[in-house]
């Protein structure tokens, strides 16, 4: 066991849901030609001065609540200063002072243990534009070019508290807070367009002191496994540093998805941003009728829904944890629940087949043909025995390749289950006289001998057999002998 632990701090920057720019009109739609949804304002022209997008500060006040904080009824906007190309203005504006929310936690569980990690503040700030670099990343690239677009779109950066210990604390954190903002429609949370990136700040200490080491921030983390895998790679190469005698640098790393590394970008020795309020923009005041607005209008959140699903309709904890881990998919089990009234069969295609063939085809659920009418539909033809389980899961990856509905899936391929004795019989009547070895072993006392005669009885109608129908033929007829 090591005599180091881990400290790790999430600082998440997610893009907030709204059509235009934190402080100017132009649009937020992700994916358009570069420099193409600019104007003075997010292009830090001279004598340019914004105005507060009121629906920003709803989404963040939305986020706060949602994350247990508490809302500040003043607050205003910041100058954080530093240069670089994607910051035509010189500084950035944010919440530095006097964020909109504060004093928050989440609950993890991670191995059924369950932690409560601490968030500092979530503040509102504008993003910088995006350089586009020549090459693989910034630092293998011998140019790069500045797309402005970004430039302005309305963030809130959500710190926690250095509480998480581990990479898998850090998944587990990044999960749950990812679910709270989809369910309350702050974010879309797209990680690969951008509107949830997180960056981690990782130290050492020796077991048993609460002195901070000397922390290393990475970036470039682009899926949850990746930040998972870049926080266990930093702490491993810190104690590694450490047991050799050598200082940890303050500095700025990137992750290598490909190599599984950190790399240096910069130092990030004692930083001085020269932070000081804005002057030009107006300062927010919310009054407590509108907090109250807001609180009221969030929805109900993953914990409350998966409480609800194990408490109403008996779900296993297990399978309520994996159904409310997005909204899509919550809502897909509740509309199916709606149609077909049995949540654990339901939710056992759902984690089953569906999930299966959506990660098997690198697909959203969005992206889906399988609808939760289809998928009710399906249910209900296994359930009056018009076809079987196995054919089931035969007739789902067709709604899931061509959506089509169950039951002509059913009719144009002839998958009706056989539950026809007289149909039936000619057929077991033919297992039976060519596998006299299990027969004479189920008739000395072997009951398994039965599974493999249904078995071959399956084969050869190619699942279309009734099952339980041929399980109970099987040993009338056998008995008999």
């Amino acid at each position: 066991m090591s005599t180091y632990e881990a400290v790790i701090g999430l600082e998440v920057h997610v893009e907030l849901k709204t059509q235009s720019k934190l402080f100017c009109g132009c649009s937020t739609e992700f994916g358009k030609e570069p420099n193409t949804q600019v104007c003075p304002v997010c292009l830090g022209l001279p004598g340019s001065v914004g105005v507060v997008n009121k629906k920003v500060v709803e989404l963040a006040t939305k986020a706060g609540l949602a994350l247990n904080c508490e809302i500040g009824t003043h607050t205003w906007f910041d100058r954080k200063n530093y240069y670089y190309p994607d910051l035509p203005k010189g500084y950035q504006v944010s919440q530095v002072f006097r964020p909109i929310a504060y004093k928050g936690y989440l609950d993890i569980e991670v191995e059924d243990e369950q932690k409560r990690i601490n968030i500092t503040r979530a503040h509102i700030e504008e993003d910088p534009g995006k350089l586009v670099h020549s090459g693989a990343s910034i630092t293998t690239s011998h140019s790069s070019c500045a797309d402005y677009n970004r430039s302005g779109i309305p963030l809130v950066e959500i710190v926690s508290e250095p509480e998480i210990r581990s990479g898998a604390e850090a998944k587990a954190y990044l999960e749950k807070l990812k679910a709270i903002l989809e369910y309350t429609g702050v974010s879309d949370v797209k990680m690969e367009q951008g509107s949830l990136r997180c960056d981690a700040n990782v130290s050492i200490r020796p077991v048993g002191t609460t002195t901070l080491g000397t922390k290393t921030e990475i970036k470039n983390m682009n899926s949850f496994r990746a930040v998972q895998r870049a926080i266990e790679y930093e702490v491993d190469r810190q104690i590694a540093v450490v047991e050799d005698g050598e200082a940890v640098i303050q500095e700025t790393r990137g992750w290598d998805e490909n190599k599984g590394i950190t790399l240096s970008m910069r130092n990030k020795e004692n930083p001085d941003y020269r932070c000081f309020i804005d002057a030009e923009l107006t300062h927010i005041k919310l009054t407590p009728e509108w907090i109250e607005g807001v609180k009221a209008s969030l929805p109900e959140l993953p914990d409350a829904r998966k409480k609800r699903l194990v408490e109403e309709y008996g779900l296993p904890a297990y399978d309520a944890v994996v159904i409310t881990s997005s909204l899509d998919l919550a809502e897909f089990f509740d509309a199916t629940l709606a149609q077909f009234p049995d949540a654990k069969l339901i939710s056992n295609w759902i984690m089953g087949e569906l999930l299966r063939l959506l990660k098997a085809h690198s697909m959203e659920l969005s992206e889906a043909k399988v609808t939760p009418d289809r998928l009710a539909k399906l249910l209900e033809l296994i359930k009056k025995g018009t076809i079987s389980n196995k054919i089931g899961k035969e007739v789902f990856e067709l709604m899931f390749k061509e959506g089509n509905e169950p039951e002509e899936i059913v009719k144009e391929k002839g998958l009706v289950q056989i539950s026809d004795e007289g149909q039936l019989t000619e057929i077991l009547a033919e297992v039976i006289a060519k596998n006299p070895k299990s027969v004479e072993d189920f008739q000395s006392g072997k009951e398994q001998a039965i599974g493999f005669l249904v078995g071959q009885v399956m084969k050869a109608t190619k699942g279309q057999a009734n099952p339980g129908a041929v399980n109970g033929m099987l040993k009338e007829m056998l008995t008999k002998k």
